[in-house]
């Protein structure tokens, strides 16, 4: 899944940005309210996590314009103020979810996944395909009981599979969903690793689950189409 942090403290959004990847996330960063809210306007996030007190564009002008261009995704507010005022006005404002600086990682993370969860009724913690066992939150694979170790990425990019199931996905899906705003589309970087994950998941099995769509991109079934 792939999040958006609009954070002008670059220390705090490399932090943030660092422990959200190592959770098999998409992250991309802007640092003031005018790239934030293009970046939210051109690219497609499950999540936006928004500082308040941000150059050029507040994140409260941020929130009020994406929820008028009909962005629906949940918005998470960071912000030093923690008067029940500055609350309240976000929450107006349209945000899902508040939270004052300092703040825990444990407890973002937690958050994060609670938004995403009211956000999608499908949302699940723990996919099953076949003989495939994917579980988010301990982050572990198992392919007929046997443990299977994956990097982040290939983490990321199965579990994209398996919330999509039958779904063909093109190149461009995936690399907007799996990848973050600086990826190289230009590049093999996604075939390189569908096949890595291939031969992780299918090449000891003659059930296959990952299939190519010839001049498209990928589908995953226990079907070949």
């Amino acid at each position: 899944m792939r999040i958006l942090i609009v954070e002008d403290e670059k220390k705090l959004a490399a932090y943030i940005k660092k422990g959200l990847e190592e959770n098999h996330f998409a992250v991309d960063v802007s640092y003031d309210g005018e790239e934030g809210l293009f970046m939210l306007n051109i690219n497609e996030y499950d999540l936006v996590i928004l500082d308040i007190m941000l150059p050029m564009k507040s994140g409260l002008e941020i929130l009020q314009e994406a929820r008028k261009n009909g962005k629906d995704m949940p918005i998470l507010l960071l912000t030093a103020k923690d008067a029940v005022e500055d609350k309240a006005r976000g929450l107006d404002a349209g945000a899902d979810d508040y939270l004052v600086k300092p703040f825990s990682f444990m407890e973002l993370t937690a958050r994060i996944r609670a938004l995403i969860r009211r956000g999608k009724v499908n949302y699940q913690t723990r996919l099953t395909v076949a003989d495939i066992t994917l579980d988010i939150a301990a982050h572990r694979l198992y392919r007929n009981g046997q443990p299977i170790d994956l990097t982040n990425k290939e983490f990321a990019l199965l579990e994209f599979f398996m919330r999509n199931l039958n779904t063909v996905l093109t190149r461009t899906q995936i690399a907007e969903h799996v990848w973050d705003y600086n990826f190289d589309s230009f590049t093999n970087v996604i075939d390189v690793f569908v096949n890595r994950l291939r031969n992780k998941i299918d090449k000891d099995h003659t059930n296959k689950l990952i299939h190519t769509i010839k001049g498209i991109g990928y589908i995953m079934g226990e079907e070949k189409p």
